[in-house]
């Protein structure tokens, strides 16, 4: 698409996140005339200085939005645009939602319901069994909906793999690039997230590094993708409340799972239903009842047949060698193959994702 680099390119202006760059797309008329408007103009928009004004006028964000560019058509990398027909509209509502975000995966972004879930990363066995028992009933009574979090230990995992059982198609959400999976130990979920109808959804470029402060910003994507947002277990603090808040703002419906008055572990929960910012969760019927969901009426979503992308030229060389040789290194098929080590770690994790390859202890690699 041509004016792709315009879309990613805007993202990447020094000062200017999604809520500014949408008013500038709204007036001046299209995201590639953002970068045609001369500086006196845009420094007349509301919220825009000589400072901003300058860095949009140098375009200098343009040159690495079209190594971004290169990337998404080599990896078969898929991507959704806000003024896109098919851009999720649970995201379309929300203001600071991302101008364009990336995904890998099938999954209907769209579909008539879907459910996000969160908690802490230190997860008891009460709080695991609360959320595959939530999965599970949802699916008992005939629900299916789709199944949205953040991929990382605790709950989040928990979920993603409560899907995967019931055959649901998941979301991952990830606070990082789509280049790599944090934390590495899910590699396998992540794969067969992809496998099975599911995707991973970021709005991070490729490259960038895995930062606490991104898990943050992430969160308002676990919100606002899904019609609401399910609490199953929270200290005072954490990742969840924040969700939590977020999926208010949105005017989204937030659920939380009571827990014991003692139990750090649910203070969270409790005081997020005490504040009233969170209804009181005890069985799938208070969704139903909240949400309006007729069990009677609902269909079950169709189960996605597995797809394989195209292999890349990279990615053909790469599992070729692999089916030849019992196992390999990345050292020695960078060798072997003359590519270098960071092209031959995004193609051997793509494989992965992919389920051609899997990983071995010692950093080896082995065609599946």
């Amino acid at each position: 698409m041509p004016d792709l680099i315009y879309k990613i390119g805007i993202s990447l202006i020094p000062g200017i996140g999604d809520i500014m760059a949408k008013k500038l797309i709204a007036y001046c008329g299209g995201v590639e005339a953002v970068f045609r408007e001369k500086k006196n103009i845009l420094m007349k928009i509301p919220g825009i200085g000589e400072g901003l004004a300058q860095a949009i006028a140098l375009q200098d964000v343009l040159k690495r939005a079209e190594k971004e560019m290169a990337f998404i058509h080599k990896h078969h990398i898929g991507y959704s645009y806000y003024l896109d027909d098919d851009y999720p509209h649970r995201l379309r509502h929300c203001a600071d939602s991302p101008v364009i975000f990336f995904y890998r995966g099938t999954v209907d972004f769209n579909y008539p319901k879907i459910a996000s879930i969160v908690g802490t990363r230190q997860a008891t066995p009460y709080g695991r069994d609360l959320c595959n028992q939530l999965v599970d009933e949802l699916c008992r009574r005939d629900h299916h909906p789709i199944i949205v979090s953040g991929l990382a230990y605790g709950i989040d995992i928990c979920a993603h793999r409560a899907a995967l059982r019931n055959r649901l198609p998941t979301i991952a959400v990830l606070g990082h690039g789509i280049s790599q999976i944090y934390p590495a130990a899910h590699t396998d979920t992540a794969r067969e997230i992809v496998r099975e109808g599911g995707a991973l959804l970021t709005d991070f470029l490729s490259d960038t590094p895995i930062d606490r402060n991104n898990f943050v910003r992430r969160n308002r994507l676990i919100a606002g993708l899904s019609d609401f947002t399910v609490v199953v277990e929270s200290r005072e603090k954490g990742g969840a409340l924040v969700t939590a808040d977020i999926a208010n703002s949105y005017n989204r419906d937030v659920f939380a799972f009571p827990g014991r008055l003692s139990d750090p572990c649910s203070a969270g929960c409790n005081r997020l239903i005490k504040t009233h910012r969170a209804s009181l969760l005890q069985s799938v019927e208070d969704i139903e009842y909240l949400m309006n969901w007729d069990q009677k009426t609902v269909k079950k979503i169709p189960v996605q047949q597995e797809i394989f992308p195209h292999l890349s030229p990279q990615e053909e060389a790469v599992l070729k060698y692999l089916k030849e040789h019992r196992e390999s290194s990345i050292d020695e098929l960078s060798f072997s193959l003359k590519m270098p080590i960071s092209e031959v770690s995004i193609t051997l994790l793509n494989l992965e994702l992919e389920g051609n390859v899997r990983s071995l202890p010692g950093k080896m690699y082995q065609a599946v």
